[in-house]
């Protein structure tokens, strides 16, 4: 072999093993184990602490204050696990009700490690959040939502409250999935699939010509997002019916008995009807003070049966 072939064959090698180093050495996602908790702006706190609290049944685990007393924001706990939290301050200009949506990771720092080894800007670095105790950091995804990665910690929320602040008032006992507008589905995929490990599982359609919703379950669990697909973006005080949050129960019949049962129900104001779903699961809606809709479902099928996904091109 000559000089010039050896030295091609000596580069060849060193390449090689470059490589072979670098893919050993760059970060791992960490695992995404479900849906931590979703923040939802209201407008007037007490009357959507009486639509959360008092008709739905959930209690407050803890509160966050100003110095002078007013609370900022509110967490009410679905299990010991999942939280929805109500932010009592004004949306962003051109934002929804929507605040942000958050995970539940092994590792926030691994997390905060792998994202940056994939160039994804970090809103916020690992921090301890002030009000659960988590180690939390948040990016966007593409549409701007804000996304949350939080690692529970010992001396956390979630630790100090284990069984506590569950009524047996409760709707519902389990976060099933959160929806949020999406306008390209092609740059979302590959956010929360190439780049989070999210794997789709089922489209639907409205209409049966265009593609309207998407569903994505976590790589490490059961929960999964759904994205509300769009042509034209809705204006802020229209989103609230597709940036919603839905809920599992077993029977959505005994669910609206339930709720109209409570005194609370008669100043609620709007009809609870039971629907089938285009997914062929039995649901109802409910809306909160500021128009965000509480989707009440089951998780099986009405028939039993599953419904193939839409093939039906997205609107964008």
């Amino acid at each position: 072999m000559n000089r010039s072939k050896r030295l091609a064959a000596i580069c060849t090698i060193l390449f090689t093993c470059t490589l072979t180093i670098q893919a050993q050495t760059a970060p791992i996602r960490p695992r995404i184990l479900g849906i931590s908790h979703v923040g939802f702006f209201v407008s007037d706190l007490p009357r959507a602490l009486v639509f959360w609290s008092v008709l739905l049944g959930y209690e407050v685990s803890t509160e966050d204050k100003n110095p002078d007393g007013s609370l900022t924001d509110v967490i009410l706990k679905i299990n010991n696990l999942q939280f929805v939290e109500l932010l009592n301050l004004q949306p962003p200009a051109g934002s929804g009700r929507l605040g942000h949506i958050a995970f539940t990771v092994s590792s926030a720092k691994q997390m905060h490690r792998y994202l940056v080894s994939r160039r994804v800007q970090v809103i916020t670095p690992v921090l301890k959040n002030v009000i659960t105790g988590d180690l939390t950091l948040t990016i966007k995804d593409p549409d701007g939502n804000l996304v949350e990665f939080d690692e529970p910690q010992p001396d956390g929320l979630e630790a100090r409250t284990v069984g506590k602040f569950l009524p047996a008032t409760r709707i519902s006992d389990s976060v099933y999935h959160l929806g949020f507008l999406v306008g390209n589905s092609e740059k979302s995929i590959k956010f929360y699939g190439d780049l989070l490990g999210f794997h789709e599982f089922w489209r639907g359609s409205s209409n049966g010509t265009q593609l309207s919703w998407i569903d994505m379950q976590v790589p490490d669990g059961k929960d999964y997002v759904e994205f509300m697909l769009y042509r034209d973006l809705p204006p802020p005080d229209k989103r609230g019916g597709q940036e919603h949050i839905s809920l599992l129960v077993p029977d959505v019949a005994k669910s609206i008995t339930t709720l109209e049962a409570r005194p609370t129900f008669q100043t609620y104001g709007k009809p609870l009807t039971q629907h089938t779903g285009v997914n062929g699961k039995r649901q109802v809606n409910l809306f909160d003070p500021d128009g965000t809709r509480v989707e009440l479902m089951e998780s099986e099928t009405a028939n039993g049966k599953p419904v193939p996904p839409s093939t039906a091109p997205p609107p964008n």
